[in-house]
């Protein structure tokens, strides 16, 4: 008999065989709840928290496309981008949340937060929670991976995609690449002045697939309870 952690790998493998040729992906095999903060660089201002609506898992392959066009774009280098689509990771794609305030709960929309011109945030933060499908008793679980996005590191990328004419499509990744953010550009036109200004429109986190059963302690309400808003 080997050890448990010998057992549960050689389960997960098997899990995976058997995926691959179903062409599913072992992410299919969890219910997911995501969280996106908005944490501002004034910590007397309560972070602006959002709960994703639905988590849509997507195999790395199927967005192929869109790593390389990134290439295509430096947005980030061949060899980082060809590492991706070697690697068997999961894309958990967010294109729709409700704010955590009291007084808007219940509101789901399409993402529509303007990241700039505004420098008054420090990072975008998300956090991931999953467990088994049809363990509807079961609590979800906190993944042990980090998803942050400083100002610094995406106000850069805008400074470069200023040069660009496409108003869709546009992405901008964190230096670790497990955030990529989905960027709409818009023109707002005052009597005075003409401003570029880049919304978020979507999430998408990367996670390797032998990552989504590492998770730590503690519930939701426990990890959200830094960035709840009053």
């Amino acid at each position: 008999m080997g050890d448990p952690h010998s057992r549960k790998n050689q389960t997960l493998n098997r899990l995976r065989a058997q995926l691959r040729k179903k062409k599913e992906s072992l992410a299919d095999q969890f219910d997911f709840k995501m969280y996106i903060a908005f944490v501002f660089k004034d910590k007397k201002k309560k972070s602006a928290l959002f709960e994703v609506a639905e988590v849509v898992p997507v195999m790395t392959n199927n967005y192929e496309e869109n790593i390389l066009k990134g290439v295509r774009e430096s947005s980030y280098s061949l060899d980082s981008s060809i590492e991706l689509l070697q690697k068997d990771v999961v894309q958990l794609h967010a294109p729709r949340y409700q704010s955590m305030r009291r007084d808007v709960i219940g509101c789901t929309q399409e993402m529509d937060f303007i990241l700039w011109p505004r420098n008054d945030i420090e990072k975008v933060v998300c956090l991931l929670f999953s467990k088994w499908k049809g363990t509807d008793g079961e609590p979800f679980r906190p993944v042990q991976a980090k998803f942050e996005f400083h100002h610094g590191d995406y106000e850069k990328q805008f400074l470069h995609l200023l040069s660009r004419k496409d108003k869709a499509g546009l992405i901008v990744n964190n230096p670790t690449q497990s955030i990529f953010l989905f960027i709409n550009r818009q023109h707002l036109q005052t009597p005075k002045t003409k401003a570029i200004i880049f919304k978020l429109c979507s999430v998408c986190l990367y996670l390797p697939q032998d990552q989504l059963t590492h998770w730590g302690v503690g519930t939701i309400e426990d990890h959200l309870r830094p960035y709840m808003p009053d």
